[in-house]
């Protein structure tokens, strides 16, 4: 039988065909009234909604949205950055590290080497000493225990003195070694997240989704804001008919009274948390979607870096009036109110 492709014959073309006229008959038969059809009436309103749901997915997700390219530029430069940190890290850090760490295997090795050598320095020195202190002296063989004892001596002595100078410069050098490598670590992950903070911040000021569908907002208008008080504000009073700046200005005047007057050292203004963000480090602070956080200045401005601000929660602040709590926290996670 000739073969018309890959695992395909003329007979099973012939099949496949005929499955296919059989079914096309049936179904205009159907049609006309001449056959029975059945029907599921369940199973068709499943179909119905799974295409309902596609069509929907389709349209809000249309491969060709506007700000896409954009998109898939700051994607790309979110793997270079993960891979230059990487290899960063790799290259420069813990190669160090490694280097370091391998000189440990061998001098453990010769560090017992030079214990069984000892051992056996000891040994030869008491069978020498023996053969001296004997009744019958055979000369023959003190000389050649002699000669034992010395060719012991000299092995386990090299040994010996080589590690008496490596290890006090092995154990100085370690503060060296260990400083270097967490700086360097410290420092590929500083340039990391910082760069990582610029293509985050890119990523907030793209366009949005296709037109006719408006586009996600970080920073709510002064009205989307009041229609959303009461998610994060349960004492949120109803807008009035002012102007948006006299509206405005009343919010930030309210939020500033909430404190009685009460202020940490240095407050500048405040703003809510519109993202979880969980801390790094030990002096960053831990924000949930929604907590007022009080910023204020930086007690040595040159520490600031690009992004970041010093606050603390509102909340621990009228309860605790410690300023000790303040911390660092990114600005793109937050918006000022």
């Amino acid at each position: 039988m000739a073969e018309l492709g890959k695992g395909v014959t003329a007979g099973k073309l012939a099949i496949n065909v005929q499955k296919r006229l059989s079914r096309a008959q049936e179904k205009v038969l159907q049609k006309l009234g001449k056959a029975d059809e059945t029907r599921d009436a369940a199973f068709e309103e499943m179909v119905a909604n799974f295409n309902k749901q596609m069509d929907c997915l389709a349209e809000m997700y249309e491969p060709d949205w506007f700000g896409k390219e954009e998109m898939d530029t700051l994607a790309e430069d979110t793997d270079t950055l993960w891979l230059d940190y990487h290899q960063n890290i790799t290259d420069k850090s813990l190669v160090c590290m490694d280097t370091y760490l391998s000189q440990f295997p061998d001098i453990k090795a010769r560090i017992a080497k030079r214990d069984r050598k000892m051992v056996d320095f000891d040994s030869a020195r008491h069978h020498f000493s023996s053969l001296q202190k004997g009744k019958k002296k055979d000369e023959a063989k003190i000389a050649k225990a002699e000669e034992e004892l010395g060719r012991a001596q000299k092995i386990f002595e090299e040994l010996n003195v080589e590690l008496q100078d490596e290890l006090p410069v092995l154990w100085d050098s370690r503060v060296g070694v260990y400083v270097n490598t967490f700086q360097s670590l410290a420092g590929h992950q500083e340039k990391f997240h910082r760069d990582m903070s610029k293509v985050s911040n890119g990523l907030m000021d793209l366009p949005g989704p296709p037109p006719g569908r408006p586009p996600p907002r970080l920073t709510p208008s002064p009205d989307q804001r009041q229609q959303h008080a009461d998610m994060f504000d349960d004492e949120a009073s109803p807008p009035d008919t002012h102007t948006e700046s006299t509206s405005t200005t009343t919010q930030q005047s309210s939020a500033t009274s909430s404190s009685d007057g009460e202020l940490p050292p240095g407050f500048l203004y405040k703003v809510k948390a519109i993202h979880d963000y969980a801390a790094t480090d030990g002096d960053e602070l831990e924000l949930k979607n929604g907590d007022v956080v009080l910023v204020v200045a930086f007690d040595n401005p040159d520490e600031q870096d690009d992004g970041w601000l010093m606050g603390l929660k509102e909340s621990q602040w009228l309860k605790e009036k410690n300023i000790s709590a303040k911390g660092v926290f990114p600005e793109n996670f937050t918006q000022k109110i």
